[in-house]
């Protein structure tokens, strides 16, 4: 379960650098994902201070930070475009290789 929410927020961190500020309640329908998996998901970049929530007439919005606007822009100008899933699967995988070997 720990790996579907780490992967539904990489989706989640993908989807709002992409669109900007979304309305919490549409993201499972948008992402195509479980609503409570979404939620963590959220509490998940919550936590790590990458999303910020506005409430506006009731309901609540969800957007990045601008630190992680800024580090999803510079992912897409180094890939020369936007990611596919394969290609942030691969430079997840070196990421958390690079972890591994400090």
């Amino acid at each position: 379960m720990k790996e579907k929410v780490i992967e539904t927020a990489g989706k989640t961190w993908r989807f709002l650098g992409q669109n900007g500020e979304t309305n919490v309640a549409q993201l499972p329908r948008l992402l195509r994902e479980n609503n409570t998996v979404v939620l963590q998901a959220l509490g998940w970049l919550a936590r790590e201070d990458k999303i910020n929530y506005t409430i506006r007439s009731r309901r609540t919005f969800v957007s990045l930070v601008e630190r992680e606007v800024g580090a999803f822009n510079d992912l897409i100008y180094k890939m020369g475009s936007l990611p596919t899933e394969l290609e942030v699967q691969k430079q997840q995988g070196r990421a958390k290789n690079k972890l591994k070997s400090r």
